[in-house]
């Protein structure tokens, strides 16, 4: 891995969808006016944090969270591709009460076997995980932010803790909390 002292790691600030609890996978929808003061809360915590560098996924809401963040520490954001959401394929846009009346029993399958498990038409944590170990491999900076969103976010707090897809399946991260990694030390914390 490369010698990063800290890695940052923030999630997308809350979309419209998030609101309404429609999974978004690779679809989007914009930042809620909540959401933009959740970025401009992290912005002015990592003003004191001394990030070098900005990398976040091609998303709207990762760009727009990027870039807000961004333009508060004057660095511009590098748009790395292989930081994207999980491909929910045709769960794309649905609830979870969409999805058992069209999927019936898909939601419980998955529960069984999370990591493995593949979205009809979409991916699972265990293709992702590829993506999420090439994403740090274009990583620089001694300490950089990615901004990235949940369900990519525990495989790259995976492969930078060292944790195994069990543990790292296990992790939440709302959207109002930016992880302080040590990938050196193996310790995360929230940023105050």
């Amino acid at each position: 891995m490369a010698s990063w002292e800290t890695v940052f790691l923030a999630r997308h600030a809350q979309t419209e969808w998030n609101v309404r609890r429609r999974r978004q996978g690779r679809l989007d929808s914009p930042l809620t006016a909540a959401g933009v003061a959740q970025t401009r809360r992290h912005a002015a915590a990592l003003k004191l944090m001394a990030i070098d560098a900005i990398f976040a996924g091609p998303l709207g809401r990762t760009r727009e969270t990027a870039r807000i963040i961004g333009d508060a520490l004057d660095l511009a954001p590098v748009i790395v591709d292989d930081l994207i959401e999980l491909d929910h394929g045709a769960f794309s846009g649905l609830t979870n009460d969409e999805v058992d009346a069209r999927f019936p029993g898909e939601r419980e399958r998955r529960a069984a076997g999370k990591y493995d498990y593949r979205f009809p038409g979409g991916e699972s944590y265990a293709d992702a995980d590829v993506r999420a170990a090439r994403a740090l491999g274009a990583v620089t900076g001694r300490r950089p932010l990615l901004v990235a969103h949940e369900m990519v976010g525990r495989l790259l707090l995976r492969h930078l803790l060292g944790l195994d897809p069990a543990a790292a399946l296990a992790r939440a991260h709302p959207h109002d909390v930016v992880f302080q990694i040590d990938p050196s030390a193996k310790t995360c914390r929230a940023v105050e």
